[in-house]
């Protein structure tokens, strides 16, 4: 079963990416690492997602 937090990082991933790759199209280094950082945290909420749905199973 999926959460919220577990989607909700997914589309953070997904918005670090494409914010990523604009900043590197357009030469924006700040933009670039913007969407990374956006990445970074959307992995970190999707793991946190990932962590509670295998608590709730064992639980």
């Amino acid at each position: 079963m999926v959460n919220r937090d577990e989607v909700v990082g997914l589309a953070k991933q997904l918005k670090g990416s494409v914010k990523k790759a604009a900043g590197k199209a357009t030469g924006n280094r700040r933009v670039q690492a913007e969407g990374a950082a956006d990445k970074i945290a959307g992995k970190m909420q999707k793991a946190y997602g990932d962590m509670k749905d295998k608590l709730r199973k064992v639980l």
